[in-house]
């Protein structure tokens, strides 16, 4: 039986993790991954759940909350007409693959390598986000051929070795390719589906030593966290997005990016072992 204290702290902590991550998430635009995993990270670290295993579960826990909010986000985007189903109809296939392949080795690595990994895309991340222009362009148009049969995979394989959707590399790169920052957001979305179904199934049949394992975890799937979460981003998001329509954003954004810098750095400090 689960110490019903131990539960109460849990979900204090997560009841403000998300609804942190809620407010975030409409304000800013960023996926809710890239707030959870390090925030689950520090909650279940503090709750004295660690060991080898821990960033599983992180990254497992987050990618279940992105099923539910891009689902949710692909359908409010698809009735204004932004979602481009060309992209991601021709995008879907690599990307699942990517996310499969992603699945495989973050179940069979070590937390410490995870959270190294993590700290340097959330480093390069944070860093676009800080010093990105809209204005920037690789190319006019989305690869085609051999060149999208090689980032598909990438972009699903990078997104769940971090625990999170599509925004974070899929937004970025479209818009670097000439798609439209509103219709790149909405057809991200649709990237987060693809990339956290097929993970989290996966990481649903990961073994978890319970000696590291919060209570009701299931595979590396923390149901507590997810539950918390969902229903609590549901409910501050709104609040975010109200926000974000009555301030300028954009600084904000920066600062939110030399904040997941700092974080990055932290978490690669961490990781070898400072």
């Amino acid at each position: 039986m689960s110490d019903p204290f131990l539960l109460m702290q849990m979900l204090i902590l997560l009841l403000i993790t998300g609804a942190i991550a809620g407010v975030l998430a409409g304000l800013l635009g960023v996926g809710g991954g890239i707030v959870l995993v390090p925030a689950f990270f520090y909650v279940f670290g503090a709750l004295g759940f660690g060991g080898p295993q821990l960033m599983q579960i992180c990254l497992a826990t987050s990618l279940a909350t992105i099923i539910v909010t891009s689902v949710r986000s692909v359908l409010s985007h698809n009735k204004k007409g932004a979602v481009d189903w060309d992209i991601l109809r021709t995008w879907a296939p690599g990307i699942v693959i990517g996310a499969l392949c992603g699945m495989l080795v973050a179940s069979s690595l070590r937390s410490g390598t995870l959270q190294f990994i993590f700290g340097i895309l959330a480093l390069i991340v944070g860093t676009y986000m800080s010093f990105g222009r809209s204005s920037w362009r690789l190319a006019e148009a989305m690869p085609q051929g051999a060149k999208r049969m090689g980032v598909s995979p990438l972009l699903g394989f990078m997104s769940v070795l971090m625990g999170i959707g599509g925004g974070s590399f899929g937004v970025p790169f479209m818009s670097l390719h000439g798609v439209a920052i509103h219709r790149a957001v909405a057809t991200a979305a649709g990237f987060g589906v693809l990339i956290a179904v097929p993970a989290v199934i996966g990481f649903l049949f990961v073994p978890i030593e319970p000696s590291g394992r919060p209570p009701f975890t299931l595979g590396a799937v923390n149901l507590i966290a997810f539950i918390v979460v969902i229903a609590m981003t549901l409910l501050t998001a709104p609040w975010g997005v109200r926000l974000a329509h009555a301030m300028d954003a954009g600084p904000l954004k920066k600062a939110f990016g030399v904040f997941l810098i700092l974080v990055a750095l932290n978490m690669l400090r961490k990781a070898i072992g400072w």
